[in-house]
């Protein structure tokens, strides 16, 4: 048996990792997200950067849910779309859930449904799974959602995948964390504040972007016409499909890399 058959058995996201094109553009974005740690600015300014960062994502991560983001009006307060009060919160609360995420995927996840959601469904079905009886939005048309039974059980496995180190890239491990989260809709409202928060807290939590200065959601919003297409190619499940979705969500990070360098060099002119 050869060392990448017995690593692809081991730890299943190596098939992933393994898959036409992957490590091309995780090498690609890995090289930009570098060189966006490595600008001068960030080491008086890592704070603005990462606050306007997170910022942007919230607002495109709102924008993807169908809200109406006018930049400016957000950064003077005037919030009322409950998708964009939400993605601010989940946004907001990403860096107190680092250490957790690894190891209590489950709970990290509530809470950011509950963040997400606070404004949107009731208290009781705040941070819970869906019922049967209960709607499931799909506001980029992905399809229907499984059924609440089998969405739990994809969800055991992705909490067993989170729990488990693995030695494949940060952005497989988060696109594949994205790519199911969207694909199950485990709460019904809200999904895709979650998903693509979880995206970036993965990010974060396995180091490849440690001080949350990519947008990755912005990455998303800018790809919005390949965004649903290649989820639903995610969905379909063949290794061509999921490979279509790990090498967009390696795209999605790039651009939210361009983005925050674009802040520095704004930041370094004054």
């Amino acid at each position: 048996m050869s060392e990448t058959t017995s690593a692809s058995l081991s730890d299943p996201l190596a098939r992933i990792a393994a898959l036409p094109g992957v490590s091309d553009a995780v090498a690609e974005t890995r090289t930009l997200v570098d060189r966006l740690l490595g600008h001068r600015i960030l080491r008086r300014r890592s704070a603005d950067v990462s606050m306007e960062s997170s910022l942007r994502g919230a607002c495109a991560s709102a924008a993807l849910e169908g809200a109406e983001v006018a930049m400016d009006e957000i950064r003077e307060g005037h919030v009322y779309d409950t998708r964009i009060k939400g993605a601010l919160r989940t946004s907001g609360e990403l860096g107190t859930l680092v250490d957790t995420w690894p190891k209590a995927p489950r709970q990290v996840l509530a809470r950011l449904h509950t963040l997400a959601a606070a404004d949107a469904v009731s208290s009781e079905a705040l941070g819970r799974p869906r019922r049967a009886d209960e709607r499931v939005e799909d506001p980029l048309e992905t399809g229907q959602a499984p059924p609440p039974e089998a969405a739990l059980a994809r969800m055991e496995g992705l909490y067993s995948l989170l729990r488990a180190r693995t030695s494949v890239p940060a952005l497989v491990t988060s696109a594949l964390v994205h790519g199911e989260l969207m694909a199950v809709r485990p709460f019904g409202w809200g999904d895709g504040l979650v998903a693509r928060a979880a995206e970036r807290l993965t990010l974060v939590e396995r180091g490849l972007d440690p001080k949350s200065l990519v947008p990755s959601e912005l990455g998303h919003q800018t790809l919005r016409e390949e965004y649903a297409p290649a989820l639903r190619q995610y969905m379909g499940g063949t290794p061509e499909g999921v490979a279509e979705w790990v090498i967009h969500c390696c795209n999605a990070v790039r651009i939210g890399a361009q983005d925050s360098l674009a802040t520095c060099e704004a930041l370094k002119r004054g």
